[in-house]
């Protein structure tokens, strides 16, 4: 495997960063999760798009342009042979002291890894999935605002702990008010009466490119689309209910804290926005080889 390290390719064995970085110290870092489907990079420019907001939202400065980015991932899924996978695109503050402050790290690290991943079993996303409701609440946006995909993954990972606690693959998180904020990797959307309702950004759901791709995809099927502030009440009694993001693509939920939805099986909406989802995959992106390629 080939990992791009600040404008370099090196092998798995010496991709290393510095223990004086602060995305390792401090978290101090931002990120971006993408997909590469039949010889293209998904969704490519959006995804910078984010990385260039959440950089804009912490005061980092990436040291190469937006079209330098792009191009540096589509080569190195070339340079891996990609056709199908997932590339971690990271920026890190950088090397500095101890201390916290940022002014001390004078280069910001640029990281990226072309590789695969599966994050569940594939019976699941046929018969779907149990989640639960977890005590951690999600970021506010007066503290860590939730828009930021920061390299401070904390307040999602205790989260997943508490769903693996209680034999779940996913959790949801509420919001300080209680409303259903997102879970700890991907938005959630019910469909209720015909109409399909995620929760607003406002309510600390990260603004997901799957999220936005699936709600165009279902406009198209001329299905009304909504963010409503939810409540687990809305969940529980919801017709059909499913995930988006960018390593799930789109997966049912049958099953929240102990509550069927709606038959137990996964719904037809969800299955044909399942359908139109991989088929645009399979024909959009930013291409990674020539025609000869």
């Amino acid at each position: 495997m080939k990992i791009y390290v600040d404008g370099k390719y090196c092998d798995e064995k010496n991709a290393k960063i510095s223990v004086f970085d602060h995305g390792l110290l401090y978290g101090d870092g931002i990120f971006e999760g993408i997909r590469a489907y039949n010889g293209r990079v998904f969704q490519l420019k959006e995804h910078i798009d984010r990385l260039f907001y959440s950089a804009k939202a912490i005061l980092l400065d990436i040291p190469m342009s937006h079209g330098e980015v792009m191009k540096a991932v589509v080569e190195t899924c070339r340079q891996n042979g990609i056709r199908d996978g997932y590339i971690r695109l990271l920026v890190t503050r950088g090397i500095g002291t101890l201390g916290l402050n940022p002014n001390r790290c004078k280069d910001p690290s640029i990281i990226i890894i072309a590789d695969t991943i599966q994050l569940y079993a594939p019976e699941l996303y046929e018969k779907g999935m149990e989640i639960v409701t977890v005590p951690t609440t999600r970021n506010l946006h007066s503290a860590l605002n939730p828009a930021i995909k920061s390299l401070n993954y904390l307040n999602n990972i205790l989260a997943k702990i508490e769903a693996n606690t209680a034999g779940c693959e996913e959790a949801v998180m509420l919001n300080a008010e209680g409303f259903v904020s997102e879970c700890t990797g991907d938005n959630i959307f019910i469909v209720k009466a015909g109409r399909v309702l995620t929760p607003p950004l406002s309510a600390g759901a990260l603004h997901g490119i799957t999220r936005g791709v699936v709600m165009d995809l279902a406009r198209e099927e001329g299905v009304t689309v909504a963010e409503p502030n939810l409540t687990r009440y809305d969940l529980f009694n919801a017709d059909e209910c499913f995930l988006t993001g960018t390593g799930a693509e789109l997966i049912p939920i049958v099953k929240i804290d102990g509550r069927v939805i709606g038959t137990g099986r996964p719904g037809p909406l969800t299955g044909k926005l399942v359908e139109k989802y991989h088929a645009l995959t399979k024909i959009s992106g930013e291409p990674i080889y020539d025609e000869m390629g």
